[in-house]
């Protein structure tokens, strides 16, 4: 069954359940327990917040698990509100996910400045520091939008932040575990991320803290000492492994494989271009993930282009998974001025690591029978 919505979710990878049921095989004791078992299981741990200093950068320390991105959000935003001065303003890109939208929403409400952004959605670094100029206390850009794919410039962002000591907020989300992750824990920034985008299961992630500081008064809850006192509960010992070992084969499968599944996604628009007059790419020309590719198809409503591909064991979406059911487009396409009446054509197709190229071929000729099927 082809499979085209790994922004969505990804499957559990083999080296994630191996690790999974390895480490919950031997090592199930709670790591905060005062046996020699359970000082075992907190060595695991602790190599675990080593395994992602060494591949993103930064200290082991700065490292905090929970259960994704959408904790992560609310946690740090919720941290910003209550350590920022009374009344100051962030700067957000308004592509950002609904999760993050909804956080700063909930705790700066009223106090937000939407960044401006080209065409495809693109923050610069210029226009971060010119909002830093004018009084923003705090910055919250993504690395890569979910929808789009279009690849935000989180580092030459984060050295502006930094420079300024300013808070800058970067959800990794859907850049982790498909292009390079290297540089993002030193970068200075919050950084978030869910393990499920990339191979390990659902409800486990992290939070990044800043580099170069300590952050002790960041509590996600509170309770007890686990995670060096920022998120009190019994670390998912297992599941944390899992990510580990899921985001340690991502990052060796970029050298060989990112471009080579890059050109089978261009390969692939070229030809929906050409054989569908009327479809168009969002953010065609800008730097986008080698996996996404969002489509406004020339007619039908995307919701029985889904219907009739999912019959024909094609799985695709028509957007972020967190709001399918809502009523309105998207509002990264609304973001972008694409009218409403195109937005409900919008079709977001993302592959994975494991995506053939004769799958890509199997969903160009999906796609051509549907189309046929809907404009008939």
């Amino acid at each position: 069954m082809p499979y085209f919505d790994h922004n969505a979710t990804t499957p559990l990878a083999d080296c994630a359940r191996e690790a999974w049921v390895r480490v919950q095989t031997e090592h199930w004791q709670n790591p905060s327990s005062p046996t020699r078992a359970a000082a075992r299981a907190r060595i695991r741990l602790d190599s675990y917040h080593e395994a992602l200093s060494v591949l993103l950068g930064g200290e082991p320390a700065q490292y905090v698990f929970n259960s994704g991105a959408t904790e992560g959000a609310h946690a740090v935003l919720r941290h910003w509100a209550e350590r920022l001065p009374v009344g100051v303003r962030i700067a957000v890109a308004a592509t950002e996910h609904a999760a993050v939208l909804a956080a700063a929403g909930r705790f700066f409400a009223g106090r937000i400045e939407w960044l401006a952004h080209d065409s495809a959605g693109v923050v610069s670094a210029a226009t971060v520091r010119a909002a830093i100029t004018a009084g923003a206390g705090g910055v919250v850009v993504m690395a890569a939008n979910n929808e789009t794919g279009v690849v935000q410039p989180w580092s030459e962002i984060a050295a502006v932040c930094r420079a300024e000591a300013v808070p800058y907020l970067c959800d990794a989300t859907q850049w982790l575990g498909k292009l390079p992750g290297a540089g993002l824990g030193a970068s200075g920034a919050w950084v978030i991320a869910s393990g499920h985008k990339f191979g390990a299961p659902k409800g486990v992630g992290f939070v990044k803290l800043p580099a170069g500081r300590a952050e002790p008064d960041f509590c996600v809850q509170g309770g007890g000492l686990q995670e060096g006192g920022h998120r009190a509960g019994t670390e998912d010992v297992a599941s944390i492994a899992a990510l580990s070992a899921a985001l340690v084969e991502c990052e060796q499968k970029h050298v060989i494989w990112e471009s080579q599944r890059e050109g089978w996604r261009r390969g692939f628009e070229r030809e929906l271009v050409a054989t569908l007059p009327g479809t168009r790419i969002v953010a065609a020309e800008a730097d986008r993930l080698w996996n996404t590719v969002f489509a406004l198809m020339p007619h039908g409503e995307a919701t029985r282009w889904i219907a009739r591909l999912d019959k024909r064991d094609v799985q695709i979406s028509t957007g972020a998974a967190c709001s399918t059911g809502k009523d309105g487009p998207s509002h990264v396409l609304a973001a972008l001025g694409v009218s409403a009446e195109e937005a409900r054509r919008a079709l977001r197709i993302s592959a994975g690591w494991g995506t053939t190229e004769p799958e890509w071929v199997a969903l160009l000729a999906a796609l051509r029978e549907v189309a046929t099927e809907l404009a008939q």
